[in-house]
């Protein structure tokens, strides 16, 4: 078995070295993820920033939050991508760090078949949108999915604002990534690995059986609002205007449930009106209206915190809805309270409650959270290590 020459406590991907060409969601993720497990990713842009440098949320004077919330841990390098010299030292970091991550299209002097002449073991990790080469972003895959049709309660599509399909990917980057590498140290040899976004959805809706289900019972899942597809789980307002969400996936919370609200004898005499048996998934879905028809006074009659001291006192499973404020305002879990954030000062921003990786090693020392560089900030100390001189 091959050793590794860090220390057992060192960051877990401490002396790998990345350069990341890209924008938007997906590469930029799998970057950071990287970076925040202790690589060096070395993010190259053009001057001015690549397309991604604006994209909103922003401040007030117009610096991108969402730019800094993606990027961090990384170094970045600006170059003049249109000259043949800013090539050149694009190309001479790509091969000196021997792995290359890009969603961007890799061709020309970036295509891989023209790096792997300067580098035989040369890994690029490449992001497309179709299997064909084509283009497609989060938007225009998602639509295609089944997912906006069942998600509402009517006919009409809706549109999740979570860029779920990236984030994916961006995650399958990195494990692609790392699994290339990892036949390189044990091979000797690099390679090109390649995903497609809209594959990323393909095997997510095929993972979930939603293929399987129209292929084998001929039915497809329909639009059923808030319900809790395949068991019980759906919303209900307070006497204070805020919502939560109830779920009952095993017996277990099903009986804490009905402990919590009192209502177990009410809830028991839909078993025979409806002929179902509500200590089972498939029963409470099946009498999910008459259920909810139920519990809503109960919750109507008592504000949140009623609602969640009782439902905790009973250990049953729930969540309340919150804003993106009310989040950051009430959630304890969203505070330095946990180890995963840290307050970090955001150079042309301020100070932000940023977040490292979310996983957490019994021996390997991740780093703690890490502000994102400013653009170019790293250019002369990363081109100077490749053998650039600074009049360069």
């Amino acid at each position: 078995m091959q050793q590794s020459s860090n220390r057992p406590d060192s960051a877990p991907l401490a002396g790998l070295t990345v350069v990341e060409v890209s924008a938007f969601v997906a590469a930029p993720l799998g970057g950071m993820t990287l970076a925040q497990l202790g690589a060096e990713v070395i993010r190259i842009d053009p001057i001015g920033g690549n397309i991604d440098i604006n994209r909103w949320p922003v401040t007030a004077d117009g610096t991108s939050i969402y730019w800094a919330s993606l990027n961090k841990g990384k170094k970045s390098v600006t170059l003049d991508l249109r000259s043949d010299e800013g090539r050149e030292q694009a190309t001479q970091l790509m091969v000196d760090a021997g792995i290359v991550l890009t969603n961007l299209p890799a061709r020309g002097w970036m295509g891989y078949e023209q790096l792997v002449q300067r580098r035989e073991d040369l890994i690029m990790m490449r992001l497309t949108g179709n299997y064909d080469g084509s283009s497609a972003v989060d938007y225009s895959v998602n639509c295609a999915s089944g997912f906006p049709l069942v998600t509402g309660d009517s006919d009409r599509p809706v549109n999740h604002v979570l860029p779920a399909w990236d984030v994916a990917a961006g995650l399958y980057l990195a494990t692609g990534l790392l699994a290339a590498e990892r036949v390189r140290r044990l091979s000797g040899y690099g390679q090109e690995v390649t995903i497609a976004l809209s594959d990323v959805m393909l095997a997510t809706v095929g993972n979930l059986g939603y293929l399987a289900d129209v292929r084998v019972n001929g039915t497809s899942r329909q639009a059923d609002g808030n319900s809790l597809y395949g068991g019980f789980g759906r919303e209900f307002r307070t006497s204070d205007d805020r919502d939560v969400m109830v779920v009952a996936l095993t017996t277990g919370q099903w009986k804490a449930l009905t402990k919590a609200t009192g209502l177990g004898d009410k809830l028991a005499m839909i078993e025979p009106m409806l002929d179902v048996d509500l200590s089972t998934d498939s029963g409470r879905y099946a009498a999910r209206y008459a259920i909810a028809a139920v519990l809503e006074p109960w919750f109507a009659a008592r504000t949140l915190a009623e609602v969640g001291s009782l439902l905790d006192a009973a250990s049953a499973l729930w969540g309340p809805y919150r804003t993106f404020e009310q989040l950051l305002d009430e959630d304890r879990r969203c505070s330095t309270d946990n180890p995963l954030f840290a307050e970090i000062e955001q150079p042309g921003i301020g100070t932000l409650l940023t977040p490292a990786v979310p996983l957490s090693f019994g021996r390997s020392a991740v780093p703690s959270a890490q502000a994102a560089p400013v653009l170019g900030a790293d250019t002369v100390r990363v081109l100077s290590r490749s053998g650039f001189d600074r009049a360069e």
